[in-house]
């Protein structure tokens, strides 16, 4: 679970990491009435819980109440990555020496959390990895003793940190290992952590993600899981009891069985294609079953093509196959093209009972390729 940006920046300020004074508002009399307090230039931020707002226009700084008008009213009901923007954070504005990137998350290959610290903030880290992976300093965490002081220290000095604000950044890396440690999160990070000409340094942006598996020991952080999922995709494969993933590429994948989607998402990659999700609708495949994963897959804007990928054992073919005719007659126009493959009991005759709607493959390997296709000549 991704809180919104302002709930994050509430714990970590909590906490005692500087932040910026800003008001989250929901409608633009409030934008003005925040703006006109903190005095502008402010930034107005979409508050989602995804990356890339930047990129896509969810963030603007304004230098006047009649551009703060403009920007919100454009922010406000923008849709960025299958949400819908119904909260704006009304930030001060800061003017940075220089953007920092701190973070904390787990090391599963370690088995332990990794803090990390890079003097190349305020751009995506994951392409900082992949082009520099050297401006980015490691290290590993004992998690039964804990953050030593000394190892903020270490990450810290072995990167272009100005010397006047390296104890400081140590310091707000250790508190914010404290935060990731107190609130059961799977990753916290500050990108940018702003130095300001008078060296202050300062959290211009927050993500906290709490593991789901840890929300009965966090009641005020599961409280904040509606208002942060709202109505996007993750929220509807979360009513419908799905196991569910969204990732970043164009072919939507539903299968049965957590073993058979993953190979399914590695095949997708290994014909160059990219999976949009992991969807696993487990045992059973009816024809409701069906139709809430393909509303969950449908929904997500960057899908350009369907794959479901059936193994029927217990589950017969030729009710599967039912189920995928019956969901799609509920829809006057199938939103992608779907391939479908259905492989064990009865699935000859239920590739035979399959609507004309449909891409039918007897193979996993030519119903991979198949989608793949389509994806690359985006979804026709």
């Amino acid at each position: 679970m991704r809180i919104h940006e302002y709930r994050a920046k509430e714990r970590f300020a909590a906490a005692g990491i500087p932040t910026p004074p800003s008001t989250p508002v929901a409608d633009l009399e409030s934008a003005l009435e925040a703006a006109r307090e903190l005095g502008f230039p402010v930034a107005v931020k979409a508050q989602v819980p995804v990356g890339g707002r930047g990129n896509a226009g969810g963030i603007a700084i304004v230098e006047s109440e009649s551009e703060l008008e403009a920007a919100t009213a454009e922010i406000l009901d923008m849709e960025l990555d299958g949400y819908t923007v119904d909260i704006v954070l009304i930030e001060a504005a800061i003017d940075p020496l220089q953007e920092l990137y701190v973070g904390v998350t787990m090391d599963r290959g370690e088995g332990k959390p990794v803090i990390m610290a890079s003097a190349k903030g305020g751009v995506d880290i994951e392409t900082v990895a992949a082009e520099s992976p050297a401006a980015i300093s490691r290290e590993h965490v004992d998690p039964a003793f804990g953050l030593h002081p000394y190892q903020a220290r270490n990450v810290v000095y072995r990167v272009d940190i100005p010397d006047a604000v390296a104890s400081e950044v140590a310091e707000v890396l250790q508190t914010l290992y404290t935060v990731w440690e107190s609130q059961d999160a799977t990753d916290a990070e500050i990108n940018p952590l702003m130095v300001t000409e008078s060296d202050e340094v300062i959290a211009a942006d927050a993500v906290l993600n709490i593991d789901d598996d840890a929300l009965f020991r966090q009641p005020e952080l599961a409280d904040m899981d509606a208002e942060a999922t709202g109505e996007g995709v993750e929220s509807l494969a979360a009513d419908a009891e799905f196991e569910y993933v969204r990732l970043s590429g164009s072919v939507g994948v539903i299968g049965n069985g957590a073993g058979l989607v993953m190979t399914t998402l590695d095949l997708i990659e290994y014909y160059g294609g990219s999976p949009a999700n992991f969807l696993d609708v487990g045992g059973g495949a009816d024809a409701e079953r069906v139709g809430a994963a393909l509303d969950v897959v449908f929904s997500d804007p960057s899908v350009e093509v369907v794959l479901i990928n059936i193994f029927g054992g217990i589950t017969r073919g030729d009710e599967v196959a039912a189920g995928i005719n019956q969901a799609l007659a509920d829809y006057d126009t199938v939103p992608n093209p779907i391939v479908v493959r259905l492989a064990g009991t009865n699935a000859p005759r239920g590739r035979d009972q399959l609507t004309t709607a449909v891409h039918t493959e007897e193979t996993f390997e030519r119903a991979v390729k198949r989608a793949v296709d389509l994806s690359a000549g985006g979804g026709q």
